[in-house]
């Protein structure tokens, strides 16, 4: 092992010391030039892309009951009924399938008697935000 004399150790010392004085940290000024229409159309994607079980939409729930039997009945449904989405919400303490996303009242009412002979218990249901 090599020890270092004192006039060594002052001499990186005093590097160490120089290279940390000349260093400089990167400037954080950044500018960044966008259309105004860009915030425009994202507000508008947005409103759009609103989850599924807070918009004025109807919808129809063919199930409420337990996790495991929710995910076979959410599965069964995307295979019988292919056009109309699904989804799965908590509502404590069941787990409830939706289905559909229908904008008037009447369209969900026509759906809903195709689904009924499938799952007699369905029924219309319109979320609240």
């Amino acid at each position: 092992m090599r020890i270092l004399t004192p006039s060594k150790i002052t001499f990186l010392a005093l590097i160490v010391c120089f290279l940390t004085q000349k260093t400089k940290a990167q400037d954080t000024n950044l500018n960044i030039k966008q259309d105004p229409k860009f915030e425009a159309l994202l507000n508008e994607k947005r409103k759009i892309n609103t989850p599924l079980t807070v918009n004025e939409r109807y919808k129809i729930q063919v199930f409420s009951g337990e996790s495991d039997k929710a995910k076979k009945s959410l599965y069964d449904c995307k295979q019988e009924f292919s056009t109309l989405d699904g989804t799965i919400v908590f509502n404590t303490p069941n787990y409830k399938v939706w289905i559909g996303n229908f904008r008037t009242r009447i369209e969900a009412e026509k759906n809903l008697v195709e689904i009924k002979k499938k799952y007699s218990n369905a029924f219309l249901i319109k979320p609240q935000k």
